[in-house]
């Protein structure tokens, strides 16, 4: 949740999670952030706290907000929240965890604790996908859009139509895996962690994310054109189809590019620069995830408090 931004629906949020928590009488704190770097601030104070008080720490934003507080509490034993306030939502819609802020607050207050599979791309924590080449781009050009236009999923579209309407940038990439190597020349490489996102672009390697491996998946598009045929078939559903499709399950891959001291990783909506090769696997720990409830059986693990981080 940006609480920068001064729109009225993100004040109206914050005094729902409040709300929420003090009617329930649940001890919590809320840390409101504005920047990047004052999101992992707050993300480190919360999980301590969340220590010393044996409570949860609780995310409340996007994919990118939930990313950066998760490299704070992977690791941490403690359990860990989410209010999705994002344009996709994917790991929340991914968990059955509601939309709806009032709705979603209350589900942790009798919530259940499940463990949900990390990807790791050095040592870096991401929970939906890690991209290089293209993606991180449209990334930061949506982030631009959204910033002039609003953030809905119509400014998202538009502004990854944009980005592929330009030629896109070849890399040179190694790809080793379980000792046999591969070089491609691709635009781009997606490592998937979320089943969601891979059924409905309808690539079969979700059920490989399901029984706990990760998905690599690359394109040999060489021009706008075919970028455009790619984005048809993702669309429809059908890209396992498309011809210029490279897609396999994993468990860890090693990725070297081609004359490169740096390179752009996108984890979950958030952009790091990493020193290749790039090491993609399982985290060996999961992250403790509190889900709502099921209706028909009474809640196995609450929390007696919450630590907000939003």
């Amino acid at each position: 949740m940006n609480a920068g931004s001064g729109k009225e629906d993100v004040k109206t949020r914050e005094a729902t999670i409040r709300q929420v928590l003090s009617d329930a009488k649940r001890e919590h704190r809320l840390w409101p952030v504005r920047n990047a770097e004052q999101l992992s601030v707050a993300a480190r104070e919360a999980v301590a706290l969340a220590r010393e008080r044996s409570g949860i720490v609780v995310a409340a934003g996007g994919d990118g907000t939930i990313n950066s507080v998760v490299q704070a509490v992977l690791g941490s034993g403690r359990p860990f929240g989410v209010l999705p306030q994002g344009t996709f939502n994917y790991f929340s819609r991914t968990h059955g965890i509601p939309l709806d802020t009032a709705e979603a607050t209350a589900a942790l207050l009798d919530g259940v604790v499940r463990p949900v599979q990390v990807g790791l791309v050095n040592g870096r924590a991401f929970l939906v996908n890690a991209s290089v080449g293209l993606y991180p781009r449209l990334l930061e050009n949506r982030e631009a859009h959204k910033r002039q236009f609003g953030r809905t999923r119509l400014v998202a579209l538009f502004s990854a139509l944009m980005t592929v309407l330009r030629p896109p940038r070849q890399m040179a990439l190694t790809l080793e895996e379980g000792g046999e190597k591969r070089v491609v020349t691709t635009p781009t490489l997606v490592v998937d962690n979320n089943a969601l996102q891979l059924e409905q672009v309808g690539l079969p390697e979700a059920h490989a994310v399901k029984r706990g491996e990760l998905a690599a998946v690359t394109v040999q598009a060489r021009g706008v054109f075919e970028m455009l045929v790619l984005l048809g078939y993702a669309a429809l559903g059908k890209l396992a189809k498309a011809e210029k499709v490279l897609s396999f399950p994993f468990e860890t891959l090693t990725v070297k590019p081609l004359r490169r001291r740096r390179i752009k990783v996108a984890t979950d909506g958030e952009i790091v620069w990493l020193a290749p090769p790039l090491v993609f696997t399982v985290a060996p720990d999961p992250l403790l995830l509190v889900l709502p409830a099921p209706k028909e059986a009474p809640a196995s693990s609450a929390a007696p408090a919450l630590a907000v981080t939003a």
